[in-house]
């Protein structure tokens, strides 16, 4: 149930193995049917969760219900919505499982417990936080006067399990496209 997390860890920085068990000592494991919603709208986050199995995406909606797909995350990595979980202010976007998902939930008060007194799981943190950054930078400037088909290229080189595991109706709402669009540049490809 653990294993993957204490991989990251152990990858991360040297860890002992008393140490790995205190960490998981404070996850509680949670599992998710497809299209669960973890955080609404205007909700405070107080979680955060890391992958077993399955996927999670942060998004919003525009006034007409148009939904926008801001970030994906699969196997592996931690997810929450960041600004919302570190200001403690209502989310301006939605978590959601969409697949049936395994999860690891750890409150927000133990979190930063584990990052004040373990050296190890801060560098993780830090580690987190700057892949968000990142990743974040890389979407935006990327995607900055990129055309369709440009889009679609940059996904299937940097993030190819969207295309894989996600519907094209999602993976359309975060490239800013039409499902029909993204259906068309996939069969040229």
């Amino acid at each position: 149930m653990y294993s993957t997390l204490k991989n990251l860890l152990r990858s991360n920085s040297e860890i002992d193995d008393k140490t790995l068990d205190k960490i998981c000592s404070f996850f509680s494991v949670i599992k998710t049917k497809r299209n669960q919603l973890l955080l609404n709208f205007d909700q405070v986050s107080k979680h955060y969760y890391f992958i077993n199995k399955g996927c999670v995406r942060l998004f919003t909606t525009s006034k007409d219900g148009s939904e926008y797909s801001r970030y994906f995350a699969f196997e592996g990595s931690f997810v929450t919505a960041l600004p919302s979980f570190i200001d403690q202010k209502p989310a301006e976007e939605y978590l959601q499982t969409i697949q049936n998902s395994e999860l690891l939930c750890i409150s927000r008060v133990d979190f930063y417990s584990l990052v004040n007194e373990i050296p190890q799981f801060a560098k993780l943190y830090t580690g987190i936080l700057e892949l968000g950054f990142i990743v974040a930078q890389k979407r935006i400037y990327g995607f900055q006067g990129f055309d369709a088909l440009e889009k679609v290229k940059w996904v299937i080189k940097d993030q190819p399990q969207l295309l894989l595991r996600v519907s094209n109706k999602i993976v359309a709402s975060y490239l800013g496209m039409s499902p029909s669009t993204l259906s068309r540049i996939k069969s040229k490809l």
